[in-house]
């Protein structure tokens, strides 16, 4: 009997097309109404830009298994893609590293997604659309050891129920939850029953107490405020900072890693900590030891241009960790 996978993603999966710009500026004033950054340029003129880096099979759940891969775990992604060209090249980036593809969809007449990243300094404006393509939940028993759920798009609440059938009949997997755009804002108690059967669950402090409904403003009590809807592990990140995670009985503290270059491009920072983290509590590690881990790979991945290309393996990774300075270790509060 086939061993049951180790790690199966679930998401949207879409193509990268990194536009370098050059002239351009950023307005944090302008706008007054909800105090957003602004990525400002001339209109009606032709800009220069200086490159553009087109990066397949991309998004926080296609990132995540592709992560998890590289780590040494048998991953898989459930995803559609549009047939064509694109689509193809998805599937030949999934394959190459490593990441099970059964569970693939690829459908007639359909597009697959395709942003448009504008890219200034170290950080970016995403231009997205996202096709409507029918969600399916292809899994079997026994099911993974780790579900891990990410972005879907704002049509697939009925989809969102089926995860949570699944796991209410399987209890050999365990859910990873890291909400995107949508998922957010749908809020806490039209997802209950998923909180309520997630293991681990991953935000920001922004994104936290948009979900907690408070204006709390110690990250530490945000991770144990969101155990209360129903998850047995919460991970707080708060950018520089550093992170949180409370398991239930403790919390603990982690600075980031040091970076050995100023950032290059933050894309999937945040898809590389929570994946990493999962990673580690499925290869056997404890809680406080895997938020020493996911650091590791977020600060190698802002090296590079998109979310994948600074992924490390595991033995890549365990020499960041023994190369370590002596206060990068997790703190018990």
């Amino acid at each position: 009997m086939e061993q049951p996978l180790d790690f199966v993603a679930i998401g949207d999966t879409v193509v990268d097309a990194f536009i370098r710009l050059k002239d351009a500026h950023i307005d944090e004033d302008h706008n007054l109404k909800t105090n957003d950054t602004e990525l400002c340029m001339a209109f009606g003129t032709k800009i220069p830009y200086d490159f553009v880096k087109v990066v397949y099979a991309v998004g926080n759940s296609a990132n995540a298994a592709v992560s998890a891969s590289r780590l040494g775990l048998k991953s898989a992604l459930i995803s559609n893609l549009g047939k064509d060209d694109d689509g193809e090249k998805c599937m030949q980036s999934l394959s190459k590293d490593g990441v099970d593809t059964r569970y693939m969809h690829s459908y007639e007449g359909m597009k697959t997604n395709y942003h448009y990243v504008l890219w200034f300094g170290d950080e970016r404006t995403i231009l997205i659309k996202h096709e409507d393509f029918p969600y399916t939940l292809p899994l079997t028993t026994p099911g993974p050891r780790w579900l891990y759920l990410s972005s879907l798009n704002d049509k697939s609440l009925p989809f969102h129920h089926e995860i949570t059938e699944y796991l209410a009949t399987h209890p050999e997997t365990k859910l990873a939850f890291q909400p995107g755009t949508f998922q957010i804002k749908l809020g806490a108690e039209t997802l209950e029953n998923l909180y309520a059967h997630t293991e681990v669950f991953f935000c920001n402090v922004e994104e936290a107490r948009i979900i907690l409904k408070t204006e709390e403003p110690d990250p530490k009590n945000l991770a144990k405020m969101m155990t209360t809807l129903g998850p047995k592990i919460a991970v707080i990140t708060d950018g520089p900072k550093g992170a949180y995670v409370y398991d239930g009985a403790d919390t603990w503290y982690m600075p980031v890693y040091p970076d050995p270059a100023p950032p290059y491009d933050r894309t999937g920072a945040g898809d590389s900590f929570a994946s990493t983290f999962v990673s580690a509590l499925a290869l056997g590690k404890t809680p406080a030891e895997a938020i020493a881990w996911a650091p590791i790979n977020s600060m190698s991945v802002v090296q590079k241009i998109g979310a994948q290309e600074g992924l490390l393996t595991r033995n890549e990774l365990e020499k960041y960790l023994a190369e370590a300075p002596k206060d990068y270790r997790a703190k018990k509060l």
